[in-house]
């Protein structure tokens, strides 16, 4: 699972001319989901992002997270963040997970934060063309992939 998350002052989804989701203070989150991810890599993609120190304190430092801030979260799917362009021009997408298995999991992904955080999570329609409009502010731009994560206490890396 792979996002890409943005620190914003505000930032909404639009579909034929209709705002399906918009924040105010918070994080804009381009979640991509790959074939063999699973529940576990949801857990720990959505509870690294609500915990990412990317707000700045009182004294200018990156020490907060979205919580310490009452921050909101407006999450899109994006499958394009599983493109591989290593052969040719054309991007190929074989690495992202199929439809009905990437929108479960989407799904699953918001209800967890919310649920755990209690905090508000706005989102784009899984499959629709969407214009989203980010004031990313800093800029702060992250890259996360839960398949880089800790598999062990022994440090081997997935």
């Amino acid at each position: 699972m792979r996002a890409v998350v943005q620190r914003v002052s505000s930032s909404k989804v639009i579909v034929d001319s209709k705002t399906t989701g918009s924040i105010d203070n918070g994080l804009m989150v381009l979640l991509g989901i790959g074939h063999d991810d699973t529940h576990q890599d949801l857990i720990y993609l959505a509870d690294k992002i609500a915990n990412l120190r990317i707000f700045e304190d009182e004294n200018g430092k990156m020490n907060l997270s979205v919580l310490d801030i009452h921050g909101e979260i407006l999450v899109v799917s994006q499958f394009t963040l599983f493109a591989n362009c290593l052969k040719g021009n054309r991007p190929s997408f074989v690495e992202a997970a199929p439809p009905e298995m990437a929108n479960k999991l989407y799904c699953e992904f918001v209800e967890y934060i919310r649920e755990k955080y209690s905090i508000n999570v706005g989102t784009g329609i899984f499959q629709a063309s969407m214009h989203l409009e980010i004031h990313n502010e800093g800029p702060v731009t992250i890259f996360l992939d839960s398949a880089m994560k800790i598999k062990n206490r022994g440090g081997e890396v997935k």
